[in-house]
């Protein structure tokens, strides 16, 4: 069963969106939400599987909600404006509907969740990594054998994971998601959607807006913390 929340902020848009999962009998609706702040507190209690989310919103739009959220479901944006496509999936979403939604392209955005979830090994997670390990990493014809150590960052590249160590940024074929789970917390951090950090390469920080952080990697790379792991960051890191 695949558990779902609805958020947007026309309730004739979700009303719409009810009907037509009703095709859909995998699809269990939890909740609905009309705007961000109420959207953020849900998914926080209720830790969907996935996200229905409207783009313009009044406040916060749905980037601005990811980009708040400690739990991190899949998402499928549903909007009247195809002009978001490439920002969308650069929060690594799973689809991107137009509005109206039409049924067709409903199943196929569903169908994406469903064969994901059913990955074989070795995309199921087995056992993290600890600081001492090192791990084997193949893009194209180039391999490296890394000491987890010198990884200072991960990033999002679509389907994909860039790996960040030394001079080097190759690809692997994983999620960023199923990457955080074979680290060890204690030392890798998810600082927004898109990026986990090396706490160990982080060089120096500064306040940001709305209470998040910038982080100065070893690198020379420059990360934003979102507002909510901002707070998380700081008790980690405090006695």
């Amino acid at each position: 069963m695949i558990k779902a929340l609805l958020i947007d902020d026309s309730r004739l848009a979700r009303n719409e969106l009810r009907r037509l999962l009703q095709e859909h009998p995998t699809v269990e609706i939890l909740g609905e939400a009309q705007h961000a702040r109420e959207a953020l507190d849900l998914t926080e209690q209720l830790r969907p599987d996935l996200l229905f989310l409207d783009i313009q919103m009044p406040g916060q739009n749905g980037f601005e909600l990811l980009e708040q959220l400690e739990y991190m479901p899949q998402v499928i944006f549903t909007t009247a404006f195809d002009h978001y496509a490439i920002r969308a999936f650069e929060h690594n979403a799973l689809d991107y509907l137009l509005k109206p939604i039409q049924p067709q392209r409903l199943s196929a955005a569903l169908l994406k969740l469903e064969e994901s979830v059913k990955k074989p090994l070795p995309e199921q997670v087995q056992s993290y990594f600890s600081a001492d390990s090192q791990v084997f990493v193949k893009d194209g014809e180039k391999c490296w054998f890394v000491p987890i150590a010198m990884i200072r960052l991960l990033e999002v590249c679509g389907n994909y994971t860039r790996i960040f160590f030394d001079q080097e940024k190759p690809l692997i074929l994983r999620s960023l998601n199923y990457m955080e789970q074979r680290l060890d917390s204690r030392m890798f951090f998810r600082a927004n959607r898109q990026q986990i950090i090396n706490l160990r390469q982080v060089d120096r920080l500064e306040p940001w807006f709305s209470g998040s952080l910038k982080l100065y990697l070893r690198g020379g790379e420059v990360i934003e913390v979102s507002r909510r792991q901002a707070q998380r960051f700081k008790e980690l890191m405090s006695f």
